[in-house]
């Protein structure tokens, strides 16, 4: 903890962190209402820090405020899915031609080293650990690989786009590590781009645009299921 930090500020920063990790994971729905009351409740928390909590999820996208009626969940749209996704998958393929440029020895051994670890997920006895192990993992790996642009304004481009796509990809997250053929099929797709990159392949930038994008077909079922549009 900074010792920095106030307490009406870490008061705020579990809010929004609590509040953020439950609407990624559906505890609260697309359109749902935010009733300050049941927030209250649910986080033993006072109107202060979840005000400021709900203010920065507006700004994430991930929160609507309504004048005079409060806040309610964002929506969620196959089309709005689609657009975050090649957003992210052309920003993420410029900033790999990037990295296989600037990128030096410790890049390179950075990539081997999360690859490594996220190679050795296997299914674990609880739902809960399997999934936060794995997620863990492949976003350490994509970190260490998005590292060498050497470029922090891009990162920080990327991360906003990883955050609206957070709802998304939890839905695609949960398909994914749950079927064993799903595990194996991305163990796959890490192993072709790893080895693209340490070669300093061109091609590189292509196999990550297209590893991005393979989960929306997923997703988008996911989402006609549920009856999103």
């Amino acid at each position: 903890m900074n010792p920095l930090d106030t307490p009406r500020e870490n008061l705020g920063r579990s809010a929004y962190q609590q509040l953020k990790q439950d609407i990624i994971q559906s505890h609260f729905g697309p359109k749902e209402k935010l009733l300050m009351s049941t927030l209250k409740a649910r986080y033993g928390l006072g109107v202060s820090p979840l005000r400021e909590a709900l203010s920065q999820l507006v700004s994430e996208r991930l929160v609507t405020a309504e004048s005079q009626r409060g806040f309610r969940v964002s929506s969620m749209s196959i089309a709005e899915l689609k657009d975050i996704y090649d957003a992210r998958a052309q920003l993420e393929g410029l900033i790999v031609e990037l990295a296989m440029v600037r990128g030096d020895d410790l890049w390179e051994s950075g990539i081997v080293a999360a690859h490594h670890a996220l190679s050795k997920v296997n299914h674990i006895e609880t739902v809960e650990d399997q999934l936060s192990q794995w997620d863990q993992r492949h976003q350490a790996f994509h970190q260490a690989v998005v590292n060498g642009c050497l470029s922090p304004q891009l990162l920080v481009v990327r991360q906003t786009l990883m955050d609206q796509a957070a709802r998304y990809r939890y839905l695609w997250l949960k398909q994914t590590v749950f079927s064993q053929q799903a595990l194996a099929d991305k163990q796959q797709e890490h192993l072709v781009l790893f080895n693209a990159l340490l070669a300093r392949d061109k091609k590189a930038s292509a196999i990550m645009r297209e590893h991005l994008m393979s989960p929306v077909a997923i997703i988008s079922q996911v989402l006609i299921e549920q009856g999103v549009a």
